[in-house]
């Protein structure tokens, strides 16, 4: 082993990384912003780009400070003062290009109590954000008797979500990791080898932290690529260092073998499949690189970075830390713990079970797996609603102030940007549009360009799925020069984009898992088996998010608001994540089935053995998943909640009932034929084995 003969470079470089990086760790979660959810090239977009440019900023990230009040109208005395002192704040802060005052009829309502200051958006949607975030205070201090001022719009509601997301994510870490430790003491037997999957995993999520603060000087780096890196790579570097900690004590004690000779023995076989699990989990996420949009980028790049990082961590410091620390792995030891113990007589028994009835057990799992996928033929998707922020969130309390008193689709305004000669022909469109319930006049743009602003308001909520048919009647109707945006229009762009991108994602993602598994494996039929395995748990845990997230069941347990849709983000991205946990668990079962088929030639030798040495980690990593994900799903706004129970009810059958149950049982069925392999493609594939040479 390279890392063990130069211990000191490992040890130096790692110290660097870790250090280096980690410096800039602490400053992730105020560093990165939560924009980017755009359609790139998108109408939408165009208009945003098009309305900061020529009308004062007067775009969809523009800030919108809601002033309420309960003491009569804005226009005079206290109100007045407060909507002189807002305007002053706004107007100090080099990022807000203009500010309109409350206009009747649009932003001042008919009595006068409410009243709507527009600060234009003079930084990018991931600026504006940082300046919601620091605007937001020292508006909402204007507040008095009487009077609340509550700033709203898109910006507001990524600045408090993001704000929201932290408390949930560090309240829902801090159930984690102990209930994590405690199942890998439980899962170990000593307290000493189960920290050690929690250290590796600790650096490897510190130094891509730090990676993310540099990364998002050159691309700006959605907040959301830290939180789900944070709870994916967590659970998958556990998964790692587990696979390879069980297989080196067992290579270590009882073989005679140096600490040297059972490292070089596990990373022959486990971190084999180790590597090739990272591999493919990477491969999965970048599938994910081909929806056009920075957030899905960036949330899909920064979690194969701490994947990156995490398998880093386990392939070149874990062995280092084993070979050092050696026997003292098992300090702390429970008094059941068995060391040296790797075949597992349950997991053995239980797979000589399967190879006896092996349809009854696995039809019971298919009945299972498709009982539970049938609800997904309903699933309805659609981009967040403010339902996804805490009722007193600044964000919402200002939205419903302004559906309140502008009319339900107030929060939602469209905005049209059209040539200055077409103006008022898109005028007369919106007049006599069934689904617009008022529009502002045309206004041209100050700069002296060709084009005019007008601003509309649908007659329906922001998430109501009614909003895009009046969109693609607009556009359809209004003239050619016409570009139709608004935050509410930009979020229907984006699922458009991710409904068109989603086939190909899924294709891409199958095709790469099939052919990773063929290179390794060199058997064709199980490495199909195998991955098609995995769009069982996959539609599973949809059929499930369903009943949870779109008919709200449990939805009081769990302390959230049912939208009565699953987010448009979750199919493609989702997906990506499951099928990665899936085959990892997939290359576990598979590569130590193709251990013991190359040692022995026997298929049932190839299905016992499997289980028997890589059930109990499959087991146990499992639970540690589950545990990682459903403690994310304890806390916070919905988004998390719906990663957190989707990727841990998919972890659940996946692992339980896929790979302990179905897979072993295709095994069984297929016999020899499941390690065939044609003469010519024996001559294309490179020669991989598990087995210790």
């Amino acid at each position: 082993m390279a890392v063990t003969r130069h211990a000191r470079l490992t040890t130096v470089v790692w110290l660097l990384v870790i250090v280096g990086l980690g410096a800039f760790a602490p400053r992730v979660e105020t560093e990165l912003s939560g924009a980017g959810w755009q359609a790139n090239g998108s109408d939408s977009v165009t208009a945003r780009e098009l309305a900061q440019e020529h009308f004062g900023g007067n775009a969809s990230t523009a800030i919108q400070v809601v002033v309420h009040s309960t003491d009569g109208p804005l226009t005079s005395g206290a109100g007045k003062q407060v909507l002189a002192r807002a305007t002053a704040i706004l107007e100090e802060d080099l990022r807000i290009a203009d500010v309109v005052q409350p206009q009747p009829g649009a932003t001042l309502s008919k009595d006068g109590t409410t009243a709507v200051l527009v600060a234009g958006a003079d930084a990018d949607p991931n600026e504006m954000v940082r300046v919601a975030d620091d605007l937001k205070g020292p508006l909402q201090g204007l507040s008095q008797s009487g009077i609340q001022v509550n700033p709203t719009g898109a910006s507001l509601l990524w600045s408090d979500f993001d704000e929201a997301n932290l408390s949930a994510m560090l309240k829902s870490e801090m159930f984690s990791w102990p209930v994590t430790l405690a199942i890998l003491v439980l899962a170990f037997g000593a307290l000493v080898a189960a920290g050690l999957p929690l250290i590796l995993t600790l650096a490897g999520l510190v130094a891509s932290a730090g990676s993310l603060v540099l990364i998002n000087h050159v691309v700006p780096v959605s907040i959301w690529a830290m939180n789900f890196a944070m709870m994916f790579a967590l659970a998958l570097g556990i998964d790692y260092a587990l696979f390879i900690v069980v297989r080196y004590r067992a290579s270590r004690w009882g073989s005679g073998r140096t600490a040297r000779e059972a490292v070089a023995e596990t990373m022959d076989t486990a971190g084999k499949a180790v590597l090739l699990s990272g591999a493919t989990v990477l491969i999965s996420l970048s599938a994910v690189m081909l929806v056009p949009s920075p957030s899905f980028r960036s949330m899909a790049g920064g979690i194969m970075l701490a994947v990156v990082f995490v398998l880093a961590a386990t392939l070149t410091l874990l062995p280092l830390v084993l070979v050092k620390l050696d026997t003292r792995i098992n300090k702390l030891s429970l008094p059941w713990s068995h060391s040296g113990e790797h075949r597992s007589p349950t997991f053995a028994a239980w797979g000589e079970r399967l190879w006896k009835r092996p349809v009854v057990f696995g039809l019971a799992a298919l009945v299972v797996l498709l009982a539970l996928a049938a609800p997904v033929l309903g699933l309805k998707t659609a981009m967040p609603s403010i339902k996804v922020l805490p009722e007193d969130a600044s964000a919402r309390v200002g939205y419903d102030l302004v559906q309140g008193a502008f009319g339900d689709g107030a929060p939602g305004t469209l905005t049209i940007v059209v040539n200055e000669a077409d103006a008022a022909e898109a005028s007369a469109v919106l007049a006599d549009d069934s689904g617009i319930a008022g529009a502002m006049p045309a206004t041209p743009a100050a700069d002296g360009s060709s084009y005019a602003l007008i601003q509309a308001v649908p007659d329906v909520d922001p998430s109501d799925p009614a909003l895009s048919a009046t969109v693609d009647r607009l556009r359809a109707d209004l003239p050619a020069s016409a570009y139709v945006g608004g935050a509410a229009v930009e979020n229907l762009d984006l699922k458009t984009q991710l409904d068109d991108s989603t086939p190909l994602v899924i294709g891409v993602i199958l095709a790469l898992g099939f052919l990773l598994l063929l290179i390794a494996l060199r058997a064709p039929l199980i490495a199909l088996l195998g991955t098609l395995a995995s769009l069982l748990s996959t539609a599973a845990a949809f059929g499930v998010a369903r009943l949870v997230f779109q008919e709200g069941w449990g939805s009081g347990v769990m302390g959230f608001e049912s939208q009565g849709f699953l987010d448009a983000w979750a199919p493609v991205f989702f997906f990506a994540m499951i099928f990665a946990i899936a085959m990892d668990y997939t290359v576990f079962l598979l590569a130590s089935a193709k251990e013991h088929f190359e040692q022995s030639g026997d298929p049932k030798d190839a299905l016992v053995g499997s289980l028997a040495h890589s059930g109990r980690v499959i087991f146990a990593a499992g639970a540690v998943m589950v545990a990682v994900f459903f403690t994310f799903a304890l806390s916070g706004p919905l988004p998390p909640k719906e990663m957190g129970i989707v990727l841990g009810i998919a972890v659940l059958l996946d692992a339980f009932l896929v790979r302990l149950v179905l897979l072993p049982v295709l095994l069984r069925l297929t016999g020899r034929a499941a390690w065939w392999t044609p003469r010519w493609l024996t001559r294309v594939l490179p020669d991989i084995r598990f087995s210790h040479s």
